[in-house]
């Protein structure tokens, strides 16, 4: 089995291709403005050093949100035209859940993403992975006062103001991958950005 994982939810790009149950080659960087354009140059080199090319995938796990609007348009866009042309499925999958399938602990898991202006896009994981809070564009101290009474590990790579323990976000791309080795995906057309939270321009036509 050979599968392409792809978010670029943030200003990072985390992309890796697993072959039967190996993590063969990988990026984690950040790219911030660069983004758009290093994403997909960055993902073909990554096939060159896993000695593939994209018609021998089996399988794209794409992050589809919550996060960057602009970063969850370019990786679900990659996904969808390499997917299309192979005819094959996509699964997508939750960037806070792969936040928390990352993150081992015995404690509850509380992955977040800054959304600005004093919210957050965040969730609540028990130790297996299981949704306790589902994904939300919520007040952060909302949402930390839902998990005060919870022994709770926060993951982020934002600085956050939060008085419970952290740790930053490093992708487990083999641990993701894994995790769904059991989706069968759906079709490429179908895969669509989850945003949870509307734009500015949709904010402020929604106030006149």
């Amino acid at each position: 089995m050979k599968t392409l994982f792809i978010d670029t939810s943030s200003d990072y790009l985390y992309s890796g291709i697993v072959i039967d149950d190996k993590l063969v080659s990988f990026i984690k960087k950040k790219f911030e403005k660069d983004l758009s354009k290093e994403a997909l140059p960055k993902i073909i080199e990554l096939f060159d050093k896993a000695n593939i090319t994209p018609k021998d995938l089996d399988k794209i796990i794409v992050v589809n949100g919550p996060g960057s609007f602009t970063g969850i348009r370019i990786g679900i866009t990659i996904a969808k035209t390499i997917a299309w042309a192979l005819n094959i499925n996509i699964t997508p999958i939750s960037g806070l859940t792969a936040m928390a399938i990352s993150c081992n602990t015995n404690s509850f898991k509380m992955p977040l993403i800054d959304a600005r202006r004093g919210y957050v896009y965040g969730a609540i994981y028990d130790k297996d992975n299981n949704q306790v809070l589902e994904d939300s564009h919520i007040e952060l101290k909302t949402l930390l006062t839902k998990a005060k009474d919870l022994d709770i590990k926060a993951i982020t790579n934002n600085d956050l103001d939060i008085n419970i323990k952290k740790e930053s976000y490093d992708p487990d791309i083999l641990k993701i991958v894994k995790h769904f080795e059991e989706s069968d995906g759906i079709n490429p057309h179908l895969v669509n950005p989850i945003y949870l939270k509307k734009t500015e321009a949709e904010e402020k036509l929604g106030k006149r």
